[in-house]
């Protein structure tokens, strides 16, 4: 039966070969984050924080070995009697659409304990479209200050919440901002029952931007970078891409410095085109892309009178340039971080921010889905050699 089997394996093995196909290549890991969001007002400097951030660690989690696609979703929440109970965003690779979506959320309301902590945390569960693939590494961050209301009798409790969790294969993770001590036990209970970890940091989110000599660069370059992207398709699909670019970079020159310097990096690394829109520099990499087959009407208003000729040169102009661009970003990114890295050693509490929390958590709980990071080295303080000893010379008294 084995010497058959192996056959079989064999003479499969030898058809694919025979037949030209090429073997099927590993699909690339999927990491899925969703922000449980307190966005009350006592939660301001965690918020700002998380505005500042995003991309920062976005741009960690994408440094997965093999590389992941990474998804965000989020849900701000309050409670009864607030402007809102929850607002729920839905998992996607767009992140210039998260960043967005998180730029809107303010610190407000409030003033009182408990929250709709229960209400939150079963949406996040049930209401976000989480992927069903086995790969994929599902994860939430539920961070707040106060205990849930367990007084609702609408709500479905925690402890129902971590379970169907469990049952999805989504880890909870709880970050507690601030010491208030009811709130602990209870964080802490979720982060078992959600097979996650239970982090406490400052009450403002204790994350450090660190400005840098890079950022303003890094911001151009990623603004050029953007130049690079053609647009093509039907006329409603091209206006509706370019105006959803337009309004990313609008908001790109909005944010802090060290937040559009992220931005750039994260847009080198993973295309500059926003995702489910058709970028022709992408397309023309496809084998068997003929451009000159592609439709006058799909193409933008500058290439629609060129020769096939003109139009490769054009596209293939954009290439290098896109090119170029991202391996400049590469290296002066690999600076920018250098020197952020020499800032923080100088800073006290740096490893225990928001930022750096949820960056070890995703990267402890992605080594059961086979994504491995490099782990980071710390500088060893240099040795001071002792000073020689001078030799008497010969005869001499001391």
């Amino acid at each position: 039966m084995r010497y058959a089997a192996l056959t079989l394996i064999g003479v499969l093995l030898f058809s694919s070969i025979a037949l030209g196909q090429e073997p099927q290549k590993k699909a690339t890991p999927v990491v899925e984050v969703v922000f449980v969001l307190d966005t009350t007002g006592s939660m301001s400097g965690l918020i700002e924080g998380a505005k500042q951030k995003i991309w920062s660690i976005v741009n960690h989690i994408a440094e997965g070995k093999p590389t992941p696609d990474v998804k965000v979703g989020l849900v701000g929440y309050r409670d009864k009697g607030d402007a809102y109970i929850t607002k729920v965003v839905d998992l996607s690779d767009d992140l210039d659409e998260i960043f967005k979506k998180l730029m809107a959320f303010r610190a407000q309301g409030g003033g009182d304990t408990p929250e709709s902590v229960n209400q939150a945390l079963n949406e996040a569960v049930t209401k976000i479209a989480w992927s069903t693939d086995n790969k994929t590494l599902r994860v939430i961050f539920l961070v707040g200050d106060c205990p849930p209301h367990m007084d609702y009798q609408d709500d479905v409790k925690y402890k129902d919440s971590c379970k169907a969790a469990v049952k999805k294969d989504i880890i909870i993770n709880t970050v507690q901002c601030g010491n208030h001590r009811p709130t602990t036990p209870i964080w802490q209970e979720i982060a078992r029952l959600g097979e996650g970890i239970f982090v406490q940091i400052a009450q403002s989110g204790g994350v450090v931007a660190v400005e840098t000599p890079y950022d303003k660069e890094l911001a151009r370059l990623g603004r050029e970078l953007g130049k690079t992207v053609v647009h093509f398709g039907k006329a409603e699909q091209r206006g509706r891409a370019a105006r959803k670019m337009a309004e990313a970079e609008k908001l790109a020159g909005e944010a802090s410095k060290p937040a559009a310097a992220d931005r750039a990096a994260y847009k080198a690394k993973k295309g500059p085109a926003a995702p489910g829109t058709k970028d022709l520099v992408e397309e023309a990499k496809k084998e068997g892309m003929d451009l000159g087959k592609v439709k006058e009407e799909e193409l933008p208003e500058e290439m629609k009178k060129m020769s096939k000729e003109e139009r490769e040169k054009y596209v293939e102009d954009k290439r290098k340039k896109r090119e170029e661009i991202q391996k400049k970003i590469a290296e002066i990114s690999k600076k920018r971080q250098a020197y952020i890295d020499k800032e923080l050693k100088k800073r006290s509490g740096a490893k225990d921010g928001f930022d750096k929390k949820v960056i070890d958590a995703v990267k402890k709980h992605a080594a059961k889905k086979g994504i491995t990071y490099e782990e980071e080295k710390e500088e060893k303080p240099e040795k001071k050699e002792a000073p020689e000893k001078k030799e008497e010379a010969p005869g001499k008294e001391k």
